[in-house]
């Protein structure tokens, strides 16, 4: 498809700096009709006065999906429950918001009847592979525009010079050094001091979180419950899904819950390094865990643990819409009958410290475990147990006299 065929085009838009240009470049260079299509995943007050900014732009219309209870329950709960960790440290708030961005963009896109789809991630990053994986999974038939891979602009004053030419409003200036993604999950910092790892964020940078010097001198007590694997409610309180996330940013913040400085490998082949704020998803991860240690066996924890590291990288390099996930989540999904009980903590200055975890399913059996006298554990048998347990051990070693 060239570019003369494109009659009409559905734009991921945000608001921000890249997407608000693209829209009349699209217009210059393609002179299509631009569709935006704004995903509300919790990203709060940046949705305010969007509507007109879009229009101002030269979009026909803006599109508002209200998907915040569907991003917890089907792309949030599945990478939570399966434990999948990007590098050991990052809940891919990120990751799994594109997939979802896209799927409703191409459902827009269907429901318009336009030809192509459009993103604003850039030629450097991960976020071009996650959009156009998932429109590659939805509808091949699409035609895929990414201005980053296409226009002149190569910085971000060259993006606010663009934007003052053909009197597009933008609050951006450039002055505003970090680039942040944020939804009901995390917010993410990149950019600016943050390009050098020797260089530790500057406290001001952070939104969500306080600082731990900062936060309250007392411990604060948290207990979280779940149902299958759903987190249902916090202090005995039952919340619905987008509620217990809220809650949870906002108790944990107070805490310095959630921080993470990360040094990372994106999927293109280069280490970039960024900060990310994710109070809700720490406890919830924590607490998850913690559930899990008393619920499930010893193979089928293992499993599950295998499992998460696969599930980190497909989720990571936007591979969300294939079998294989399907086949994993089939497979998480069997661990998570019995994930149902509490789990008690601590929030301190950036710690979460576990004191307990109960579960009408729990493996945990006290007269098994017990130090004292108990009449379930003949401790006589461990003795044959060893002798087999460290037959091969045993050959070895008279192998070499």
């Amino acid at each position: 498809m060239s570019r003369s065929d494109v009659k009409k085009v559905v734009l991921a838009y945000s608001g921000g700096l890249d997407t608000s240009v693209i829209v009349p470049w699209l217009r210059e260079n393609y002179g299509c009709e631009v569709i935006c299509f704004c995903a509300d995943l919790g990203q709060a007050e940046e949705l305010e006065g969007l509507e007109a900014k879009a229009l101002a732009s030269g979009a026909s219309k803006l599109i508002v999906h209200d998907m915040r209870e569907e991003f917890i329950r089907d792309y949030i709960l599945p990478t939570l429950q399966a434990g999948a960790i990007y590098e050991r440290k990052y809940l891919l708030g990120t990751s799994f918001a594109r997939p979802i961005i896209a799927k409703h963009q191409v459902e827009v896109a269907e429901a318009e009847g336009a030809d192509a789809v459009a993103h604003g991630a850039t030629g450097k990053g991960n976020d071009q592979v996650r959009f156009e994986l998932t429109y590659f999974a939805l509808n091949p038939r699409l035609k895929i525009i990414a201005p980053w891979r296409e226009w002149t602009i190569k910085s971000r004053q060259d993006a606010l010079d663009y934007a003052a030419e053909y009197n597009v409003p933008v609050t951006a200036t450039a002055e505003k050094i970090y680039s942040r993604d944020r939804n009901l999950w995390h917010l993410s910092h990149e950019g600016g001091v943050l390009e050098d790892p020797w260089h530790g964020p500057e406290e001001d940078m952070y939104q969500l979180s306080t600082s731990p010097q900062q936060a309250p001198d007392l411990p604060e007590a948290l207990t979280v419950s779940f149902e299958q694997g759903v987190p249902t409610m916090v202090n005995g309180q039952r919340v619905g899904l987008v509620e217990l996330v809220e809650l949870l940013n906002s108790i944990g913040g107070k805490h310095a819950i959630g921080r993470v400085d990360l040094v990372e490998n994106r999927l293109v082949g280069m280490k970039s390094r960024g900060v990310y704020e994710t109070p809700a998803g720490t406890i919830l991860y924590t607490a998850h865990r913690e559930l899990e240690s008393i619920v499930l066996d010893k193979e089928t924890l293992r499993a599950k643990d295998r499992i998460a590291l696969d599930y980190a990288d497909l989720v990571y390099n936007g591979r969300w819409f294939t079998p294989v996930r399907e086949a994993y989540d089939a497979f998480v999904a069997t661990t998570q009958r019995t994930m149902t009980g509490d789990v008690c903590m601590q929030l301190y200055k950036g710690n979460l410290i576990i004191v307990g975890r109960r579960s009408p399913f729990s493996l945990y059996n006290e007269d098994l475990a017990t130090f004292g006298p108990d009449a379930v554990y003949d401790q006589r048998d461990a003795e044959a147990f060893i002798k087999l347990y460290g037959l091969s051990m045993k050959v070895q070693a008279l192998m070499k006299k």
